[in-house]
């Protein structure tokens, strides 16, 4: 009997979608909704469709000022998934420093210059990777998306159908991540204890830029 696998979700054009929407973005419009339209019937086609017309029917400047203000300006919103559960502290380098290690042990080389918790980077990692390895990283980091996807929600965000995308290849909450959800969204990322300074290791410092 042959066994059937499922098939891999569009990581990499869910990556592309959750950057900043530049020109750049906004003129790959017409291969995306190609590509949207090629996938199998299901809820993720529907909710990129959504948000691909959310795309083509907004102005420029106008997506490009609810971006920013979604996840530039909104920590509850923020795209590198550690902080949500590590906080700024040092424990949070550790984390990024594992990251880091566990692309380069699957083969793959970091060339962003993004921290390596940073979602769209992850889910280039997961378009890349050997099959289930992907799922497996975001599946470690379900926590820091359910939290998103909960700021999100409350914002009435576009953005809210990519992280549905996302989520609906992973298997279900467990139990203790569930409860670690509840226990960040009521009390916030952890803080440094008294004393200590926030730390992150020197390789992983990331240059602060000024979006164009």
């Amino acid at each position: 009997m042959r066994v059937m696998r499922r098939r891999r979700p569009p990581y990499k054009l869910l990556s592309v979608l959750l950057h900043y929407p530049d020109r750049q973005l906004l003129e790959a419009l017409p291969s995306m909704t190609e590509a949207v339209a090629a996938l199998p019937s299901s809820s993720r086609r529907r909710a990129l469709k959504r948000f691909l017309t959310y795309l083509g029917g907004t102005e420029a400047v106008a997506l490009q000022q609810a971006y920013v203000e979604t996840f530039d300006l909104q920590r509850r919103a923020s795209l590198y998934l550690t902080y949500f559960t590590q906080g700024d502290t040092r424990q949070r380098g550790t984390a990024l420093l594992r990251l880091k290690r566990f692309y380069a042990a699957a083969g793959l080389t970091l060339t962003s210059r993004e921290l390596p918790d940073y979602l769209p980077l992850m889910l280039e990692f997961a378009a890349l990777a050997p099959h289930g390895v992907g799922e497996q990283l975001l599946a470690e980091h379900r926590a820091g998306l359910e939290l998103l996807r909960l700021a999100l929600r409350e914002r009435a965000s576009p953005y809210l159908d990519l992280l549905d995308a996302v989520c609906d290849a992973l298997p279900s909450v467990a139990l203790e991540q569930l409860e670690a959800v509840r226990r960040l969204a009521a009390e916030g990322p952890p803080m440094e204890r008294v004393g200590l300074q926030p730390f992150t290791p020197p390789e992983l410092m990331r240059a602060v830029e000024v979006r164009q």
